[in-house]
């Protein structure tokens, strides 16, 4: 079987739209597309890289497909693996409107999503991976359909955007399997699913029980001066 991972460049408060430029996409009047560029460098580079070795085909919505068919083509230099792995692999792109997908290697995703999904999960495989796709990305997290999370987390904060996760999304619990930082100042966490939420409750007392046997007789937030 095939892990579905979404990997999604994120604003510090969480905004994962137009990282890459000005006009990918203007959708309720944003105007702050382009702000991971001052921040690609060769270490994100390395990590794009060595993450997309593992692809065996990518899901897409129909925005982030365009993108791509529009861009990724041009690219013809053999020893690029980004743009040999995206110009010669699977491409699944979910989309209600388009007519057809002539980018090589790409098929048409429509009718019930979950159900398609389900089923390329279920082929052999290492890694169906989804990059960007806002929109199905929403629809996968809400049907609890991603086995591996890989978020980079951009030193910015801009105050609005789409977000990735959103209302409708499983409560689930996450376990951290990698971490990472470039020298641009990007955290990349990754994390994968580790099953359904647990609850409790801290009371004070127990927070400076915790404390005093650690060396600490202030809880947190009240250091002595």
């Amino acid at each position: 079987m095939s892990r579905l991972i979404v990997t999604t460049f994120l604003s510090l408060d969480g905004v994962m739209q137009a990282p890459g430029g000005p006009d990918e996409d203007r959708s309720g009047g944003f105007d702050h597309g382009g702000w991971l560029v001052p921040f690609a460098d060769e270490d994100m580079m390395r990590i794009v890289v060595e993450w997309i070795a593992r692809a065996d085909g990518f899901l897409l919505g129909r925005k982030t497909w365009e993108l791509f068919a529009a861009h990724w083509p041009r690219v013809t230099d053999p020893a690029d693996p980004v743009a040999r792995a995206l110009n010669t692999l699977p491409k699944y792109v979910v989309s209600t409107t388009l007519v057809t997908a002539d980018w090589h290697g790409s098929t048409l995703i429509r009718g019930d999503v979950v159900e398609q999904v389900t089923r390329l999960k279920q082929r052999p495989g290492r890694e169906l991976q989804v990059h960007g796709s806002g929109g199905l990305a929403q629809t996968l997290i809400r049907n609890d359909l991603v086995d591996e999370y890989r978020l980079w987390y951009f030193p910015v904060i801009l105050g609005q955007g789409k977000r990735l996760f959103g209302a409708g999304a499983v409560p689930t619990t996450l376990r951290l399997v990698d971490a990472r930082t470039t020298r641009a100042g990007v955290a990349i966490q990754s994390y994968q699913r580790a099953g359904s939420m647990k609850y409790g409750s801290v009371e004070a007392t127990e927070w400076r029980e915790t404390f005093q046997q650690s060396g600490r007789t202030d809880p947190p937030g009240r250091e002595a001066p």
